[in-house]
């Protein structure tokens, strides 16, 4: 027997099928070795060290300690037992760096006495496969170590900057060489977006009409100069660019409403010039990673993530239906826009059958990217004959859209380019004092070309025909009629936030990461906190903010893109053989005075003691007060001066650093200050009512806080406006929870009051909700009949999706929402989903390894005390269920409070 080693379970499923029974395909699940994640995983023999923590010996070149992760150990026993009765072992982990390091570490472990090969194939068929089988090689000992000095490298910046964050900003950060970089750019585009000035100007449109073919024409000159457009502002000042001779005519509202009665009055118009010209339309290059990712997020609403998943599971295999199982793409984490020989040849065939010969153009793309490292193929079909529509059937949703996507990208460029017509007509206007150029532009597809396999086809805007000298009027003698001329505003918008997708494509111009790296970049800058979602765009917290503002200070070397950029050519020269892998790290790390080289360690050390805490300025008030953003122990809040009463206030929630001018944090100081200032007084106490805000909304409080004593509050319902919260409405949320009644059939009382869900009514335990806008209306009998009305089960789960079984013995895994949030389950294990989980893009193998976790987790958790009361163990099980739910309850209520104060803390 014969044993291949893949990464994954669905690949060595594939593969085994190919390879027959004289071979055994097991999968590694990924990694099996890695740096130490945490001080209990650093072995005995190295924990006294003082370089333990970072899992690299410092002082002895660089000498990595791996250890077994933990959930590889089950796997790496089979692995081994399977060795032991191999007479060979085929090491097929993929082509890239991260591949060739996983079959490294995968000899170091099983250690085999058997004879090792290395394959290596672009795609899963069973002729890649062959071919494979009839070419091994040795492991690329230079890639291997390529791989190695990224995973150093990124250990050392991580382990040694992080500590920083934590000193200075807060515990719980972490410092990434690339993500931090990916920080920086989202950064400093909302610091663009904050500093640019919006500039309005003006300028005219007619709608024309020409035989029934209605079109328009836009102001593009007036008495010989160009009329001012967005591109001839400054982004920080608003004004013109160019000044004085040849600058544009910036139109203003008054002139251009002006203008137009000016021109209607001046007609006959007249047709100054038409000019036709044919242009070419050219397809673009075959998919790379970061191009797949970039078109599946604009196209498909994909993020970088859920794109690799969907693309993993093409590449791996997709049971076609007549028991053959086949990757449906090749691999795809590729930096190179190559086609094969054999896929250039395949792709002629099908558009010379389908489409006919002037469709076809033979296309090879060179790779222009100085990223372009191992000699991958682009991402193609693996046979272009398996069209979408012929695989719609065996596809789930996203895997078919995808796959069309690749489908479509890959045989468009080997299409003909499209041509099209374009033509630009010249309307001249002309009055006393004012002499008008209006243009309209139209196009006409001749030729489809490569357009007739995109979904996106271009959008054709034909003009009618038109000849120079035809005159423009308002009656029905013009040869072209005027319908109207309207003064239209513009105004310049600031650049925009970058999106998933727009951050990959900026950090592969910039060099910076690699194919592998890309979609966890965007995620762990997300998951860290520093970058939030708003809507498509990311937008940095104020945390992220602080987080870039201290490193580009102290540190600004370690997150420039120029000096990240070259750290990635040095490893590719590494991968290559061209670099001593050794010399690097030593320079990076310890410095190198001959290069004036100062080293990330010495320069830590050197600037730990003078590293402020930092304060995000937003500018200084006319007595000189600056006015600035800090992080508070739970939100980030404005202060002015020194701080101190009327000078803070938490910032709310989605206001971003672009729109907090210094005037809106003056405008929110202000405002704090005269909420501050009493309702009214309390009739029964003589204390003031005070509406106050704190970071978790808005609140009513009875008297000043004392010092020992915490004055009663109560927050305002959810939905109502500050402005709306009068001295009576105060009274009665601080009169809350309130008894509106006894209960006409139990005589129990019939409670108002506001929870952690809202406002509530409750008898006897019995709660339902009630919406804020009826809140201040309740009475007795709107609460009782509630309280009748049956109750919508609040924890009521929604089914979400069924995952597909891999076995039929296998137990059903399903995606539910409950109230909560969602959870998946395997009907006795629920395992809830970390907070920014993308729901679509959830594979079942991360819903198994969620509910391993969970069941892990329950089983080592201490048994309950049982209960002192003999008689409950003779409760029913519905009674046994609610006791057993009762401490839950009790603990979920404290849970937040506590975990509040920790994150006071950490901050």
């Amino acid at each position: 027997m014969k044993l291949v080693i893949v990464e994954s379970p669905a690949k060595a499923t594939t593969i085994q099928k190919f390879l027959g029974k004289d071979y055994k395909v097991l999968a590694s699940f990924g990694h099996v070795r890695d740096l130490p994640k945490s001080a209990s995983e650093i072995p005995v023999a190295h924990k006294s060290k003082p370089w333990a923590r970072l899992g690299v010996d410092v002082d002895a070149d660089f000498h990595a300690i791996y250890v077994v992760q933990r959930d590889s150990a089950k796997q790496i026993n089979e692995l081994k037992k399977a060795a032991k009765e191999a007479e060979e072992i085929i090491l097929a982990t993929d082509e890239d760096r991260e591949g060739e390091s996983i079959s490294w570490h995968l000899l170091e472990v099983l250690k085999p006495r058997v004879p090792i090969k290395r394959i290596a194939f672009h795609e899963i068929t069973k002729s890649a496969i062959d071919a494979a089988m009839r070419s091994p090689r040795d492991i690329n000992q230079p890639m291997v170590r390529a791989q190695e000095t990224r995973r150093i490298l990124d250990r050392l910046f991580g382990y040694e900057l992080s500590p920083v964050l934590w000193r200075k900003v807060g515990s719980k950060l972490s410092a990434g060489r690339v993500q931090s970089v990916a920080l920086r750019l989202v950064v400093e585009r909302e610091e663009d977006r904050r500093r640019f000035v919006r500039a309005g100007y003006w300028d005219a449109e007619a709608v024309l009409n020409r035989d029934g073919k209605q079109f328009k024409a836009t102001l593009i000159s007036l008495n010989g100069c160009r009329i001012a457009t967005g591109k001839d502002f400054d982004d920080v000042t608003g004004a013109l660019l160019k000044k004085g001779s040849g600058a544009p005519v910036w139109l203003k509202e008054e002139e251009a409403r002006a203008l137009v009665p000016t021109l209607q009055k001046a007609v006959p118009w007249k047709v100054a010039s038409v000019e036709e010209k044919e242009s070419q339309l050219h397809p673009s290059p075959p998919f790379i990673t970061s191009s797949l990712q970039q078109a599946a997020s604009t196209q498909l609403g994909f993020s970088p993530r859920k794109t690799m998943q969907v693309a993993q599971k093409l590449y791996e295999g997709v049971d076609l239906g007549d028991g053959n199982r086949e990757g449906l793409i090749t691999y795809m984490r590729t930096d190179s826009v190559i086609l094969s020989e054999k896929a250039l040849q395949d792709a002629s065939a099908y558009i010379h059958k389908h489409f006919g010969e002037a469709y076809h153009k033979r296309r090879q793309f060179t790779t222009k990217s100085k990223m372009a490292q191992e000699a991958h193929e682009a991402i193609r079909p693996t046979d272009v004959f398996k069209t979408p529509a012929s695989l719609s059937s065996r596809l789930g949703k996203d895997e078919f859209r995808l796959y069309q996507l690749i489908w479509n990208r890959t045989l468009a460029s080997q299409m003909a380019a499209a041509q099209v017509m374009r033509t630009t007509v010249d309307i001249a206007a002309a009055a006393p004092g004012s002499e008008a150029l209006f243009r309209a532009t139209g196009a006409v597809v001749v030729f489809p070309g490569f357009l007739e396999v995109m979904n996106d086809r271009q959008r054709e805007n034909e003009l009618p025909p038109l000849a120079e000298g035809m005159k423009i009027g308002a009656d029905s003698n013009s040869d072209v009629l005027l319908e109207s001329l309207e003064a239209l505003q513009h105004e310049t918008q600031p650049p925009a936030r970058y999106t998933e997708a727009s951050l990959v494509r900026r950090l592969e111009e910039e060099g910076i990461g690699r194919p592998s790296t890309y979609a966890p970049t965007v995620a762990v800058i997300q998951q860290r906190g520093y970058v939030s979602r708003c809507g498509t765009a990311l937008a940095p917290t104020y945390l992220g903010i602080a987080v870039v503002m201290l490193l580009r200070k102290y540190f600004s070397t370690y997150v420039d893109l120029g000096f990240t950029a070259q750290m990635e050519d040095i490893l590719d020269a590494i991968a290559g053989g061209e670099e001593d892998w050794l010399a690097f790290l030593r320079r990076f790390y310890h410095g190198e005075p001959a290069s004036n080289t100062v080293g990330l360690k010495p320069d830590i050390d050197a600037k730990l003691e003078m590293i402020e805490y930092p304060a995000i300025p937003l500018g200084t008030t006319e007595a000189g007060e600056p006015v600035v953003v800090r992080l508070g122990k739970t939100t980030p809040f404005i202060q002015r001066g020194a701080g101190g009463d009327g000078n803070t206030i938490s910032l709310p929630d989605q206001l971003f650093y672009d729109e907090l001018t210094l005037e809106k944090a003056l405008e929110l100081l202000e405002n704090q200050a005269q909420r501050d200032e009493s309702l009214g007084i309390c009739p029964d106490t003589g204390k003031p009512i005070l509406l106050l805000e704190g970071p978790f909304g808005p609140y009513v409080q009875l008297g000043e806080a004392e010092k020992g004593t915490k004055p009663k509050r109560t927050g305002l319902p959810k939905g109502m406006a500050l402005e709306s919260c009068d001295l009576e409405k105060a009274l009665y949320l601080l009169s809350l929870p309130r008894e509106l009644g006894l209960h006409p059939e139990t005589k129990k009382a019939i409670v108002l009051g506001i929870g952690r869900f809202g406002p509530y009514v409750v008898h006897d335990g019995d709660f339902r909700s009630i919406k804020a806008d009826d809140f201040f209306s309740v009475t007795f009998e709107t609460a009782l009949a509630l309280l009748q009305t049956p109750k919508a089960s609040a924890a009521a789960k929604k089914l979400i999706r069924t995952f597909e079984k891999q076995a039929e013995t296998d137990p059903e895994i399903s995606l539910y929402q409950g109230r909560y949030g969602p959870y998946v389950t395997d009907g006795s294990v629920n395992a809830s989903l970390p907070a920014g989980t993308d729901l679509d893009g959830l594979t079942l193998e991360q819903a198994l390894a969620l509910i391993a976790v969970a069941a892990e987790r329950k089983k080592n958790a201490p048994p309950r005390k049982a209960s002192a009361k003999k008689p409950a163990a003779k409760k029913t099980a519905a009674k046994k269920a609610a006791v057993k739910k009762a401490p839950a309850k009790k603990a979920a209520a404290k849970k937040p409070a506590v975990k509040k104060a920790t994150t006071k803390k950490e901050q």
